[in-house]
């Protein structure tokens, strides 16, 4: 501190401090504030309070459906979706009825045209408007009619359409004043819980035959998650914690991309830093820097032209006459490490670079006219003075490969298992379920911090050590 007083002054050392702070708070604190305040938040949609109100729509509009079938005696033509009869359409007018959809409705008929006794066709609303709603529950079902004491109701199939309509207006009407209620015992309540984070350990069914349930079981990957208990069988059922294998699995595979990446940059850093005069060394560096002048995405679609079935790795093993029929390299796991190793590769040579440049040689030398094999020079001399930009490098390629998206997604085109990233973008944006997403974005950055400061511990390295990557 006192060298940034006497080289920058105390004001120009103050304003870079502030600066420091002001982005700290917008790029990393705030977000991540919001983000779980997100998470302890439960969705509206979830609350029994949005159920309620659920039941009133469906019931006013089964009731708005009604009336037009009973004006016209017949279902309005607008709106809904009329799916016909499979054996195509009956010679002759039937007495009853068409089943075409009212306004807003959804009118199935039956194949064999319709019942006789039924007073109207099928319609989706009147169908859910029922006081027997299940509610939003983990690992049970609840129902708005028990959970409340509440009559079970529904609107009838058959009957007069006026009863059809009484039904559908006291179904309103008593789930108009449990929605009062609820909306009030809400606000009145604590807004926070834990449950967007159970989601994440929740177990789910897994439907299978029995057979098939023991050659799954067989596999050592799954032998495997049932060990750690992300995989278990109950009652001849089995059930899986599928969040937390997605996420295991995501973090298994970014350390085996982060360790491909090192295993092919640090004897790179070392041609270029140690091993090749200062001319050369140029060259090197503009050959691995030219190729990220081009836009990312760019660089990933191009790798697609390079796995397809019809393209350049296929092609090229063809025409040698290695295979006859294309290999699917999208289904392959090692495609995707490939090119996050290629995205992110510079991520860690640089950092490695930079610290290697500042060894002196004179110690290498020394070591081989000592006697020193290459082996043990690495080991004593150039790994341990290394140290800080390995540590940033893993770091930063391991971060980037955790939170992939366009990689796995572009390369693997969904015939891979998804990544952890993937599946938080399924709860943002394909749900949508936002407050669940929140929670396993913030789990998953926490997780990450952990393995972060664990790697840290191992290789002894503290945050000031990495001053010396510049």
């Amino acid at each position: 501190m006192s060298g940034l007083f006497r080289g920058y002054g105390r004001g120009l050392t103050a304003v870079f401090f502030l600066a420091v702070i002001a982005w700290g708070a917008m790029l990393i604190v705030l977000p991540q504030l919001t983000m779980f305040e997100r998470a302890l938040t439960a969705p509206s949609r979830s609350l029994d309070s949005s159920v309620a109100q659920m039941v009133v729509r469906d019931a006013r509009t089964c009731r708005s459906i009604l009336e037009g079938y009973k004006e016209d005696d017949a279902p309005a033509q607008s709106g809904g979706l009329a799916i016909p009869s499979i054996g195509g359409a009956t010679p002759s007018p039937s007495p009853s009825p068409s089943p075409a959809p009212s306004t807003g409705g959804l009118a199935i008929p039956s194949i064999g045209g319709p019942a006789p006794e039924a007073a109207r066709p099928y319609i989706l609303q009147c169908d859910r408007a029922t006081t027997h709603r299940a509610l939003s529950r983990s690992g049970e079902a609840v129902y708005l009619d028990e959970a409340y004491d509440l009559p079970e109701l529904t609107v009838s199939e058959t009957g007069p359409i006026e009863d059809q309509q009484a039904q559908a207006d006291e179904i309103a009407e008593l789930a108009q004043t449990l929605y009062g209620e609820l909306r009030e015992a809400e606000a009145n309540a604590s807004p926070w819980t834990l449950e967007n984070f159970g989601a994440l350990a929740e177990a789910r069914y897994i439907p299978m035959s029995e057979g098939q349930a023991i050659v799954e079981q067989a596999q050592w990957s799954n032998k495997a998650l049932s060990l750690i208990g992300l995989r278990f069988v109950e009652d001849g059922q089995v059930y899986e914690r599928i969040a937390l294998v997605t996420l295991a699995r995501t973090l298994f595979q970014a350390v085996i991309a982060t360790g491909l990446a090192l295993l092919l940059c640090y004897p790179i850093a070392y041609k270029v830093a140690l091993a090749t005069p200062p001319q050369r060394a140029v060259w090197l560096f503009l050959g691995l820097v030219i190729p990220y002048a081009i836009v990312e995405l760019m660089r990933i679609y191009a790798w697609t032209t390079i796995i397809d079935n019809q393209g350049l790795l296929n092609g090229l093993l063809e025409w040698v006459g290695i295979i006859d029929t294309p290999i699917q390299f999208k289904r392959f796991p090692g495609t995707v490490f490939l090119v996050i190793v290629y995205t992110y590769v510079l991520f860690m040579v640089f950092p490695i670079y930079n610290v290697m440049n500042t060894l002196d040689k004179n110690q290498i030398e020394a070591a081989r006219d000592l006697g020193a094999s290459p082996w043990r020079v690495h080991w004593r001399i150039i790994i341990p003075h290394s140290k800080p930009g390995i540590a940033v490098g893993t770091i930063a390629t391991f971060m980037l490969a955790a939170g992939a998206f366009s990689v796995p997604r572009i390369i693997s085109r969904g015939l891979q298992a998804e990544w952890f990233s993937q599946t938080i973008y399924n709860k943002f944006f394909e749900s949508p379920n936002a407050n669940v997403g929140a929670a396993y974005s913030f789990a998953y950055t926490i997780v990450c911090f952990v393995l972060v400061a664990l790697f840290m511990w191992i290789m002894r390295t503290r945050l000031k050590d990495f001053a010396r990557v510049q």
